[in-house]
């Protein structure tokens, strides 16, 4: 199908100026520039409605997340994997199974979808907004996913700044040494740019472990995806003959490919730098757009439940790391 980039133009113009504005106030005034990129495309979502600028907006939300997800890839090498050792990863992969089946398990208990409990689960477990992205990629379309994905951003991103400010006077309170509180951190707060901030206000030694234990976390999100994908697919079988079967995605296997590539060999900082960085900004964008596509008064009618899910499954993987930290 061709682009039209004429009437897509408007569009990308607008969430991508709101998205280095976003980037702009994340710069001076210290918080995640996620959250100042929802708010802003929020604030400015009468854009979407009757507008020149609809068509680009909806593919900045669909096709611009999909290539920042996929260049995602160029950030994560096998390797990462190797120096942590087994056991670590074990337990990694234990705290993230579990906080997701238990995000799951409490959605269906608080009447929430089952869906709204595995995106909260898998942003909570892996790294925030960007694993919140990339779920939200291959989930079932139905009304309220927009508003679902818009909540989970804003809660994740949310715990993952609180958490950036309380994880390092907690794990200094229980007496944690340098390599432990890393692990602990890497493992627990959500997004990237929260684990090394919180790692290195404690210790060169800790935030060089927090960013490994972190990077390790976001190398099991296609994992994750591709397990959930495979969910999706045997529940639809299920269907009625109507029915699509879900299908692995171009973006994923575009993922898979780059971290292969980045495992096996060594790429130039000229080409990662300048990936890795527009893959941040093309995220950036299309959460912008997210947000612009968003309905406000929807968004106030989901009440607390989903900010009570969030916080438990929070609370849930920092125990799991630390009852592993202190018992194993």
């Amino acid at each position: 199908m061709a682009i039209n980039i004429k009437a897509l133009l408007p569009g990308i113009s607008v969430t991508t100026i709101t998205g280095l504005a976003a980037l702009f106030l994340s710069e001076h005034y210290g918080a995640p520039a996620m959250l100042f990129a929802l708010l802003l495309g929020i604030a400015m979502s009468f854009l979407y409605e009757d507008s020149p600028c609809t068509k680009g907006i909806e593919f900045a939300a669909t096709f611009i997340l999909r290539v920042g997800v996929a260049l995602l890839g160029l950030r994560i090498a096998l390797n990462d994997l190797v120096s942590l050792g087994w056991e670590a990863i074990i337990i990694l992969i234990v705290a993230i199974a579990s906080t997701i089946c238990l995000g799951i398990i409490l959605s269906k208990q608080m009447k929430l979808s089952k869906s709204f409990g595995a995106l909260t689960g898998g942003s909570v477990a892996i790294c925030g907004a960007s694993a919140a992205m990339a779920i939200t990629a291959i989930l079932p379309e139905h009304k309220n996913k927009e508003r679902d994905t818009l909540v989970t951003i804003i809660g994740v991103t949310s715990l993952s700044t609180i958490a950036m400010v309380v994880y390092p006077i907690l794990v200094t309170y229980l007496g944690l040494n340098d390599i432990d509180s890393g692990f602990f951190l890497g493992g627990t707060i959500h997004d990237v740019a929260q684990v090394v901030g919180a790692g290195y206000s404690i210790s060169e030694d800790t935030g060089d472990m927090s960013t490994l234990v972190k990077l390790v976390r976001v190398s099991l999100l296609m994992p994750v995806v591709l397990a959930m994908l495979f969910v999706i697919k045997l529940n639809t079988s299920g269907d009625h003959k109507g029915a699509k079967a879900a299908k692995v995605p171009g973006f994923l296997i575009a993922f898979v490919i780059l971290m292969i590539i980045n495992s096996c060999f060594t790429l130039p900082e000229l080409i990662v730098e300048p990936a890795t960085s527009f893959s941040r900004f093309a995220l950036v964008i299309s959460i912008t757009a997210i947000g612009m596509k968003s309905n406000f008064a929807k968004l106030k009618s989901v009440g607390f439940k989903p900010i009570v899910l969030m916080m438990v499954e929070t609370l849930w993987i920092a125990a799991v790391i630390l009852a592993a930290i202190c018992f194993i």
